[in-house]
């Protein structure tokens, strides 16, 4: 795993007097924190029906340069409360900064504390901040987890005004689908919040705190999903208002008015873009609130990721042009040498450009420039006409020859068209899903976005189910002859396969007919048909998949796997 760490720890924050679906613990700090999080609240803005008690554990003595495990030396207390703190340190053995949650082992919520670390840690998604350790020691249980310089808060990006519209797509379609993959393995957060958000430095959006932070707060629902989309639609909300959606004031932003209710983003600030006003809406649709425009909610992290699939694609803002300077015409200028000085303030006379070529030896030689060039012109075109006459003489001695046998044997070939695609969709002939919101960049005529695969600990050859791929719609019946596959990673080797299919979802693998296959070890692949066939719906089919280390760029991790950039069929 590549070194990375995170600037703070989101399990103290301040948040606003409404909840969203639950309710959590109220505590103080002890003024030890100091960091940009609030180490206090009043009334949880995000959480889970029910509270538990801390118990009396007190936090150990710990202070600056203690080491734990003789490996990890404690740099910076980032948040003391409830019986425990939190911790910038230093990993010595790896020299690199890490986070750690420390609190006694007789705590009330050690237990559960280690179990959502350990659970989250084999999640492996490097899309959440990974944890490192977690580990029970001496008295004390502490969670080790990445530490992020490069990061910023969610929270720090909305201080100066709502995100661009291009950011905001992105952030929540990340997030979203990021937690989609979660809950699939039985993990909430249950405390996303502007604080559990991060940018690194690359654009890519980060979550902090997966299960952990609300172990640490003794936060549980009885609705986990309904909570995490909930509160991904109060982050949609913020990033397209700069305001809380809710009455009271939290992570640093205004609420709403009172006695006004929830109301659109698209009604609270002008210019917000209408589909993700009405995506938000969808998912804090909670509590009396309902869904805007006649759409059905989305109450869970799947739904909202489906969402965002169906609607169109927003496209990142064009780089601005810089326009270079203004030409500015220079005089010629003569050497000073010898000469005085001009006086400041003076101006100086412009010296006229030399005159043309008007004298009677200029004259003549014009007349012999221009008698050469209508001599090489003649020439040249007596050695041309020659030319084409010796070979008019050999084409006629094998006209009749070859006109009897090329009327039968030469065709012109039929010319290739490039096939729009009209909408795509990820086949799942066995298991989960790959990344399905994603299937519309594989035709969105950008190179650095793509649909990617699973990372398989087997292969080349994809051992746990037939394989993987997406189903185009071509618009009408066409007649294809080819499919050109941009791929993100090279290697040893790359199988894909076409297919004819029925419709968007077939119905088995073994109802459809073959096109090609072809095989690949580098980034691009083309399958070809031995004969071209007319169908609508085309099957893009990867059997075989090349290994490839971690992409943090690509929230990948190390294993057999393969992205698709770009498809474009022909016919």
């Amino acid at each position: 795993m590549a070194e990375r760490s995170t600037a703070a720890v989101d399990v103290a924050d301040n948040s606003g007097d409404k909840p969203l679906t639950a309710k959590a613990d109220q505590s103080t700090a002890d003024g030890v924190a100091k960091n940009r999080e609030r180490d206090t609240e009043d009334v949880e803005a995000q959480g889970s029906g029910g509270t538990e008690s801390p118990g009396k554990a007190s936090p150990p003595e710990l202070h600056s340069g203690h080491k734990l495990a003789r490996r990890y030396r404690l740099e910076e207390c980032v948040t003391r409360l409830d019986g425990f703190s939190s911790w910038r340190a230093v990993d010595e053995k790896l020299r690199r900064a890490v986070g750690v949650h420390i609190l006694p082992a007789d705590h009330a919520r050690a237990r559960s504390v280690l179990a959502a670390a350990r659970s989250s840690a084999l999640l492996g998604d490097p899309r959440f901040v990974q944890v490192l350790d977690a580990v029970e020691e001496n008295d004390l249980v502490y969670v080790v987890h990445e530490w992020l310089p490069d990061a910023t808060e969610l929270t720090a990006l909305l201080a100066p005004g709502p995100l661009e519209v291009y950011d905001a797509y992105q952030m929540v379609s990340q997030v979203a689908s990021a937690m989609a993959a979660a809950h699939r393995e039985g993990l909430a957060h249950l405390r996303l919040n502007p604080n559990a958000i991060l940018r690194t430095s690359s654009g890519q959006w980060r979550i902090r705190g997966l299960a952990v932070n609300a172990a640490l707060r003794g936060v549980s629902s009885e609705s986990p999903q309904r909570t995490d989309t909930e509160a991904i639609g109060a982050l949609l909300y913020a990033a397209l208002t700069q305001r809380w959606p809710y009455e009271s004031d939290a992570y640093g932003l205004a609420g709403l008015p009172k006695d006004v209710g929830l109301i659109a983003p698209d009604q609270v600030r002008a210019g917000v873009h209408r589909g993700l006003s009405e995506l938000a809406m969808r998912a804090l649709a909670n509590d009396g609130a309902t869904a805007s425009r006649h759409e059905s909610a989305c109450t869970t992290p799947e739904e909202l990721v489906k969402a965002i699939g169906e609607m169109p694609r927003i496209r990142p803002p064009e780089p601005a042009f810089t326009a270079p300077p203004d030409y500015q015409r220079t005089t010629y200028q003569q050497g000073t040498y010898g000469r005085p000085a001009p006086h400041p303030g003076v101006t100086q006379p412009v010296p006229p450009p030399p005159p043309p070529l008007q004298s009677r030896t200029g004259r003549a030689l014009k007349w012999a420039v221009s008698a050469l060039l209508i001599a090489a012109l003649g020439l040249g075109s007596w050695q041309l006409a020659d030319a084409l006459m010796d070979r008019g003489g050999k084409s006629d001695e094998n006209q009749d020859q070859t006109n009897d046998d090329g009327d039968k044997n030469s065709t012109a070939p039929k010319p290739t068209k490039t096939l729009s695609i009209e909408d795509a969709a990820e086949y799942v002939a066995e298991g989960d899903a790959q990344h399905p919101g994603d299937v519309k960049l594989t035709y969105d005529s950008s190179m650095t976005t793509g649909w990617r695969t699973s990372s398989y600990k087997d292969g080349p050859k994809i051992v746990i189910k037939p394989g993987v791929g997406i189903v185009y719609d071509l618009g009408s019946a066409q007649e294809v002859s080819a499919a050109t596959l941009s791929l993100r990673y090279g290697g040893n080797h790359t199988t894909a396969e076409l297919y004819a299919a029925d419709s968007l979802t077939p119905s088995s693998l073994d109802s459809l007919k073959k096109i090609g296959s072809a095989t690949t070890n580098s980034t691009t692949a083309t399958v070809k048909a031995g004969k071209p066939v007319k169908s609508r719906y085309v099957l893009v089919w990867l059997t075989a998949l090349p290994y490839s280390g971690a992409d943090s760029a690509n929230y990948s991790y190390a294993g057999y796997k393969q992205a698709i950039t770009n498809v474009k069929f022909t016919g």
